[in-house]
C-alpha cells in the first residue's frame, strides 16, 4: 500500500502544475487493487480545505472529487464509511465539510449528540446547538 499526501491529490485533481501533475497522474495511474493507495481522513480534510479556501473549486466540485476518492477501488480511504456519510451530509446542506465529518465521526464513535455553536453545522449537518 502506499500512502497519498494532499499535494499528490491536490496535483492530480486540479492538473495545475506541468511538472508534478504528470508525475501524480503516474502515482495514482499505478495503483492496483493489490498495491492500493491509502488517504487518511487528515488528507481528505486538507485536500477540501485548500481547494475551497483558494476558491478553486465550488461545493458541487468537491463533493464530486470525494465521490471519485470513494468509489475508486484502487484507493484506500481511512474510515471510509465515516468520510461517505459526511459527504452525504455535505451535499445535502450548506456547512463546511470539516463539519460533515467532525458529526460523522462522533455518531461512528457512538456519541448520542455532538454539540456546536454553529447554526449551520446544528441545521445541516446534525448537531446540537447550545443556546
Amino acid at each position: 500500500m502506499t500512502g497519498l499526501d494532499t499535494n499528490v491529490l491536490l496535483r492530480f485533481f486540479l492538473q495545475d502544475d506541468p511538472l508534478q501533475s504528470p508525475k501524480a497522474d503516474r502515482i495514482i495511474g499505478s495503483l492496483t487493487l493489490n498495491e492500493p493507495g491509502w488517504v487518511g481522513a487528515a488528507a481528505i480534510l486538507e485536500l477540501v480545505w485548500v481547494i475551497s479556501s483558494q476558491n478553486r473549486i465550488g461545493r458541487t466540485g468537491i463533493a464530486t472529487i470525494l465521490g471519485q476518492l470513494l468509489t475508486r477501488d484502487e484507493i484506500v480511504i481511512e474510515q471510509a464509511d465515516v468520510v461517505q456519510n459526511a459527504l452525504q451530509l455535505y451535499r445535502k446542506g450548506n456547512t463546511e465539510f470539516s463539519d460533515c465529518l467532525i458529526a460523522s465521526s462522533a455518531k461512528a464513535a457512538g456519541c448520542s449528540r455532538t454539540v456546536t455553536f454553529d447554526r449551520k453545522a446544528a441545521r445541516d449537518a446534525g448537531m446540537q446547538l447550545i443556546g
